[in-house]
């Protein structure tokens, strides 16, 4: 191996710190820094702090009814009532085995393979504790893994709720986009993830990481998003025809096969509400029409049961 080829190590090159930071304020250069796990602290004395869990399943498919949990993933910290992770209280990682061999496709997209989570299951008593002073759980689809978590262990009904892929417009903020690896590497990090928990991890920086844009921490105002409440409207009984315009606005469509109503809906925050109303009457049913709506909190945002 030459000079050229040889990976750079500390022993041959002492000031590699020295040399990232004098490339990092040059405008010609980005440094990424690789991700590594925050070893757990011990909290200060007195010090006034809450706690989350950060939180990733690994699945054999998309059907929260059907389908099932084969890794569950977890990180519990602390923070600061400015939002400011005080540090990392603990870290659960485990295997479930399924009923069913695991899709080839899973396995592909997770690397989770049927010998590695062959004879595992996961404790609800391990999964209780260590959920069980945590005052919010956050994940990075929690319409997904919300609805996982709640199936398997109940403690999670009773839990307030944030979505760090939806409920913070990270363009707004200088991203490239919501997923974790366009964060983590606009956070200045890059990861080779392997397991639930190493995305839960890169998260955790991820909610760290002061925006630009604020001076804060993106968790600051994630929680502030999710303790705000929305409203879903449904637009029952909707005509067929105008289905684009409301998928253009932002509407998702339930199917009714969940207890839910068959229909286009949408989530707004309460201020949008009386505008959104006024544009389904003028634009969608040309008439007047009382629509069904839902107030939601992060007690209830994102759950199977609304």
């Amino acid at each position: 191996m030459d000079a050229l080829t040889q990976p750079l190590r500390d022993e041959h090159f002492p000031d590699l710190a020295a040399m990232a930071e004098a490339l990092g304020r040059s405008e010609d250069y980005r440094v990424l820094r690789r991700l590594v796990a925050r070893a757990p602290y011990t909290p200060m004395a007195g010090q006034e702090v809450k706690t989350g869990i950060l939180l990733d399943t690994e699945t054999t498919g998309l059907d929260h009814a059907k389908d099932e949990i084969i890794e569950l993933g977890m990180v519990k910290f602390d923070y600061l009532a400015d939002g400011r992770i005080a540090g990392v209280r603990d870290t659960f990682s485990a295997f479930n085995e399924p009923s069913f061999p695991i899709p080839t496709e899973i396995i592909a997209l997770t690397g989770v393979t049927d010998d590695m989570v062959a004879g595992h299951r996961i404790d609800e008593a391990a999964v209780d504790a260590f959920v069980d002073d945590a005052v919010i759980v956050i994940a990075h689809n929690s319409g997904f893994d919300r609805k996982f978590s709640e199936r398997y262990w109940p403690v999670f009904e009773r839990k307030a709720w944030a979505c760090s892929a939806t409920e913070v417009d990270w363009r707004q903020h200088g991203f490239d986009g919501a997923k974790l690896g366009y964060l983590l590497n606009g956070a200045g990090y890059f990861h080779h993830a392997h397991r639930a928990v190493d995305d839960c991890h890169a998260l955790l920086e991820i909610l760290d990481f002061t925006l630009p844009t604020t001076g804060a921490p993106a968790l600051a105002l994630l929680l502030e998003t999710a303790r705000k409440r929305t409203v879903r409207v449904w637009a029952e009984q909707s005509p067929f025809e105008l289905k684009d315009a409301l998928k253009k606005r932002g509407y998702r469509w339930s199917d009714g096969t969940d207890g839910r109503p068959k229909s286009w809906y949408v989530d707004l925050g309460e201020e949008a509400v009386g505008d959104e109303i006024a544009f389904l009457r003028a634009e969608i049913y040309l008439r007047e029409v009382d629509l069904p709506r839902q107030t939601l909190t992060a007690f209830t945002r994102f759950s199977a049961r609304v």
